[in-house]
């Protein structure tokens, strides 16, 4: 979802900045918002099914044998989290429409898009929209900032508190316990750089709220840019932070990125670079996942993948 906000939002927003033009009319007017939105809500939610996680890890009787979780159950909670993101953010689609306003001096005619639902909504719809509206700025706040703050903090404490007690914790080894440590650290990095990135939105929110005729439009303007650089900034982090502390995950990613490099053509050490990324496979202990690990054999000097 990163991906989708900085592919098709960030060329929206620079092609408006510098021509004053929306690019794609009143649809981008609705797209932008909804898909900025249901940003908010996937990473809310991710971080609420991070943290039960780690909840039931330190909860298990047997958190150490733990089977890896199957593909079909990772994707079930991803829909719902997808799902249920970009259900909230409909009602963003209702509430922006595109506007213009031509210079009393220049004449220029500048696009730019508002918040005011249609007139030509059905009552009973343009009524739920209205009260979203109204209700807007403390949904964003509740629900999108102390959501997943409050709750990844208060599962981090529950977490350590159980473990700090618990006195079978001391058997798990070496390995399951530094990945374990890897994993809070990673969800509480994450919470961070979200926390501080929706920081700002959440302020100018209630600060336009309360001082929206005291404010002029372009001050207005300026205030949402501000939000959607915040936005597009987190969304540039968060996959480069996953795989600096994902050290799994980010062996992987530059194996594949040496794969697509070298041509993945076949060779005389294919054989060998087969070996080698079989050994470092049984080897790595994965921090998204807890189970038992043997004794890892001896390093052999099979050369690299790379």
């Amino acid at each position: 979802w990163d991906f989708l906000i900085l592919f098709f939002c960030l060329p929206v927003v620079i092609f408006n900045e510098i021509t004053k033009k929306r690019l794609l009319g009143d649809m981008s007017c609705r797209i932008v918002p909804f898909m900025e939105v249901s940003s908010l809500g996937v990473t809310t939610f991710s971080l609420c099914a991070l943290g039960i996680d780690r909840f039931h890890a330190a909860t298990s009787p047997q958190a150490s044998t733990r089977p890896i979780e199957q593909c079909q159950s990772i994707i079930a909670k991803l829909a719902v989290i997808w799902v249920g993101s970009m259900t909230l953010s409909v009602p963003e689609i209702l509430l922006w429409q595109l506007a213009r306003d031509t210079s009393p001096v220049s004449g220029v005619v500048t696009e730019y898009c508002t918040m005011k639902p249609s007139s030509s909504l059905p009552e009973s719809i343009y009524s739920l929209v209205l009260t979203y509206q109204n209700a807007r700025m403390w949904w964003y706040f509740g629900c999108y900032f102390c959501l997943p703050v409050l709750f990844t903090v208060s599962c981090q404490l529950v977490t350590r508190r159980i473990r700090g007690s618990d006195k079978k914790s001391e058997c798990r080894g070496a390995k399951h316990g530094q990945g374990e440590g890897h994993l809070n650290c990673t969800i509480i990095a994450l919470t961070v750089i979200y926390g501080l990135c929706t920081t700002p939105e959440n302020v100018c929110n209630i600060v336009v709220a309360y001082m929206s005729p005291e404010l002029s439009k372009q001050t207005l303007d300026l205030l949402s840019l501000i939000n959607q650089f915040f936005l597009f900034f987190k969304c540039s982090v968060t996959p480069v932070l996953l795989l600096c502390l994902c050290r799994p995950l980010g062996q992987a990613f530059m194996d594949c990125c040496c794969c697509c490099c070298e041509g993945c053509g076949p060779d005389t050490t294919s054989s060998e670079s087969s070996a080698d990324s079989k050994l470092k496979t049984e080897m790595s202990s994965s921090i998204f996942f807890d189970k038992t690990r043997e004794t890892p054999p001896p390093l052999l000097a099979l050369g690299t993948p790379c």
